[in-house]
């Protein structure tokens, strides 16, 4: 069983900054790749940064510059820095694995979700 734990949301000013943390505990062999999305109200969820194992990094174009995804290997954790924020960011933001077991089993996990509130 895998567990996702997120961290670090919260309500911040416009222009203001918060940072993400999701740790992955569990019997895991590898985890690829690292991701946050968020849904906003009435809205779908979409990706919103995606780190691999090597470190290759995806970002939506609207983060582009203010967000910076990384990831701790043996931590088994994935960060969101994410500065600038603009009221348009406030939304749930949820941890995103791709997880690998022993077995050769692969499966995605979802974190619990984290609120981001930006006020203007």
């Amino acid at each position: 069983q895998v567990q996702l734990v997120e961290s670090g949301g919260g309500l911040v000013q416009a222009g203001g900054s918060l940072r993400l943390s999701c740790a992955a505990s569990g019997t895991i062999f590898s985890i690829n790749p690292m991701g946050w999305y968020r849904q906003a109200p009435g809205k779908q969820r979409e990706l919103v940064a995606r780190i691999t194992s090597g470190g290759s990094t995806d970002y939506a174009d609207s983060v582009k510059g203010r967000f910076t995804i990384s990831r701790d290997n043996a931590k088994s954790t994935v960060y969101l820095q994410m500065n600038s924020l603009r009221p348009e960011d406030t939304a749930v933001y949820y941890c995103n694995v791709g997880v690998e077991f022993r077995s050769g089993l692969k499966r995605d996990y979802w974190g619990q979700g984290t609120q981001v509130t930006v006020s203007s």
